[in-house]
């Protein structure tokens, strides 16, 4: 068991929901600071966004934070050189990209670097996983849990098979839609997604995609064991928000989702 399942699973025995919180690697000169202000606001992980060109599963604000990342000259070498050089005590990071970055480095070299950073996580959100077999086993020689997805549209039997080889935790996609904002998705929907997942998971159920308030993420963690929130907190570094006004962003989630249970 690696640090994101001990983590999570520690919550959940607690009954305490977990918040992931997500920050763009490389957005701004300060984004590590970014990634301790929501480590201290009560951020149970924190997935670090390793910026692509192309991030076909997110909506506009992360593609707009991936641009931003990329055009200040982050790559995956000098987001993970930064990392080495703090710490997250207790608290785990998880890399969140896309498969090429993966591929494109060779798995295993790909994973390795990842734990020599301090990564205990990993997240592929556009690798199926009948083609994730190398993917998985690389990840769990260098350390790291590797969390896979389901959808609304994830069939009964496929999504058992998922839950079953997921590591950290089963990461629940609120909608068929990309990152972002909800707007007037059915809510509905997506905690009866949770119930399936709940069922088949042997490991916390974190509901992602879509949750943008304190009241939508207090909803959402009482029908899973917590939520993962992105677009909402870059939407606000995009805008200028500084370390400081980004935590506060994250202590009201906390609050939220405590207060929900």
């Amino acid at each position: 068991m690696a640090a994101v399942e001990l983590a999570l699973g520690q919550a959940r025995a607690a009954g305490r929901p977990s918040l992931v919180g997500y920050v763009t690697g490389g957005i701004r000169d300060d984004w590590t600071d970014l990634l301790f202000a929501m480590i201290e606001a009560g951020a149970d992980a924190v997935e670090i966004g390793l910026p692509f060109s192309d991030p076909m599963l997110d909506g506009p604000v992360i593609q707009q934070a991936c641009t931003a990342a990329i055009a200040r000259g982050a790559t995956v070498p000098a987001i993970l050189a930064q990392l080495r050089e703090v710490t997250a005590g207790d608290v785990p990071l998880i890399a969140m990209t896309y498969a090429n970055h993966a591929y494109g480095r060779g798995l295993g070299r790909y994973c390795r670097e990842l734990a020599d950073a301090g990564i205990s996580g990993t997240i592929i959100p556009d690798l199926p996983v009948a083609e994730a077999g190398d993917y998985l086993d690389a990840a769990g020689q260098a350390g790291l849990d590797a969390t896979l997805m389901v959808t609304p549209a994830t069939p009964e039997e496929q999504m058992q098979v998922i839950a079953g080889r997921s590591r950290g935790f089963l990461y629940v996609m609120s909608a068929m839609a990309t990152t972002g904002p909800a707007l007037e998705r059915d809510d509905a929907r997506s905690w009866a997604v949770a119930a399936r997942a709940l069922r088949h998971s042997p490991r916390p159920v974190l509901i992602g995609f879509g949750i943008d308030t304190p009241d939508r993420a207090a909803n959402a963690a009482r029908h899973a064991d917590g939520v993962i929130v992105a677009s909402v907190l870059m939407r606000r570094v995009l805008d200028g928000a500084t370390s400081t006004e980004v935590g506060r962003a994250v202590a009201d989630l906390r609050t939220a989702i405590d207060r929900a249970r």
